[in-house]
């Protein structure tokens, strides 16, 4: 086994990009190993071909698209108000093995496989902390410059900590973003250590120490497969759908049964449209959606609600993307845009931002329905659905008998 040495970096430190270029320069490494996959060296290279935008709306994967943009824009700001680009110390170490004559290994877990794993690991309330924590991040990104110390961030107990509170907040986000990875790029670099004498790994420093145990402790590393395969979860967004549209239905059958009238009824049938289609319009509305788009989903949120199969978001998210016309190129424009704002008016990303947050007010809808419109229609629950269902069975039982 060769010698293999790990450099620490912050993604936007001018510092890091020094310690890159000096490691190189003095240590003279066979293979130089970066914490990039493919597609993000194709990125940072500016060789990345321009995605398929039909592919990307066609995935329906637009809460881990927004995850990975905002992810970007949150270092890529943070990188713009200390001066150093993010990924400059990645390019520092591509452009020193070029120079030098340097191989270079990619040692990073695809990125697709990341988010993922990230996001079928997670659970609802672990994702309700992660956008949470997200809109606070793009809140102090914006004045990163006055509020951050880069070099702070690489300091071992900084890092240590901050590792410790991502696995309590989080730990099968973490596990996933983290833990997996630094057994991911520990595979790679024992691999190089058996075939080069002097292996330098430049990753991010949330990862050197998890790296480090790996390498002592090779015995302790998962399974590769398991660190690659689709996490197959449980369908809990159609298991959801299905039991409001069991729910409604009965409610509606207790309702007729009840005896409490047709005006009751087509009240609750009423109320089930305008409660949901009024939080999907407003969310669309709140993402910057055209007024289309809103009507779609105020439309079609109702049913929506009722079909385990499908989601306001996407009818809504379809008729933005007729409107706003989103190009290939918008992915680029997006990891480059240098504010939130500019960011909202890229038609890709107000395409995919309007698909979520129509989702979210649907979701908002369908509890505020349940929760309010017994009070709304001045009814007691337990007293309609207890006579509801009593003649209800009556009336199954006259029929059979």
């Amino acid at each position: 086994m060769g010698e293999i040495r790990i450099i620490g970096t912050a993604h936007v430190s001018q510092k890091s990009v020094d310690e890159v270029v000096e490691a190189i320069g003095e240590w003279n490494p066979d293979v130089v190993a970066i914490e990039l996959d493919q597609g993000r060296y194709n990125g940072l290279k500016q060789q990345q071909q321009n995605p398929d935008i039909e592919e990307i709306l066609q995935a329906k994967n637009f809460n881990q698209l927004l995850i990975q943009w905002v992810l970007a824009y949150i270092q890529r700001k943070i990188g713009m108000d200390v001066g150093v680009e993010p990924g400059a110390e990645m390019k520092a170490a591509i452009k020193e093995t070029e120079e030098k004559g340097i191989e270079l290994a990619l040692i990073d877990r695809d990125i697709r496989v990341t988010l993922h794993r990230f996001w079928a690991s997670m659970s609802i309330l672990e994702k309700l902390k992660m956008f949470y924590a997200l809109a606070g991040s793009l809140v102090v990104a914006e004045d990163a410059s006055e509020m951050i110390d880069i070099e702070e961030l690489k300091k071992e107990d900084f890092v240590t900590v901050a590792m410790e509170e991502f696995h309590k907040f989080s730990p099968r986000g973490a596990y996933a973003l983290i833990s997996e990875r630094d057994a991911y790029m520990s595979y790679h670099l024992i691999r190089l250590g058996q075939t080069h004498e002097r292996v330098l790994a430049v990753v991010g420093a949330g990862h050197r120490k998890g790296i480090e145990g790996f390498l002592k402790e090779p015995n302790s590393l998962p399974p590769m497969p398991d660190l690659v395969e689709t996490i197959k979860t449980r369908p809990w967004g159609k298991i959801f759908a299905a039991a409001v549209m069991i729910i409604f239905a009965l409610m509606i059958l207790a309702i007729i049964f009840s005896g409490v009238g047709t005006d009751v009824l087509i009240l609750a049938l009423m109320y089930w449209v305008v409660i949901h289609g009024i939080p999907t319009m407003a969310c669309t509305l709140l993402a910057g959606g055209h007024p289309l788009s809103a009507i779609t989903g105020f439309l079609v949120s109702p049913i929506s609600a009722l079909h385990p199969l499908i989601a306001a978001g996407w009818f809504s998210a379809i008729v933005e993307a007729k409107i706003r016309k989103p190009r290939p190129s918008d992915v680029k424009k997006i990891f480059s845009a240098e504010s939130f704002a500019e960011m909202r008016k890229i038609p890709l990303f107000k395409v995919v931002l309007v698909a979520a947050l129509a989702n979210v007010g649907s979701s908002i809808g369908t509890f505020a329905y349940f929760i309010f419109i017994f009070p709304i229609l001045g009814i007691d629950p337990g007293v309609l659905l207890s006579t509801g269902f009593e003649n209800m069975a009556h009336s199954i039982t006259n029929l059979f008998a």
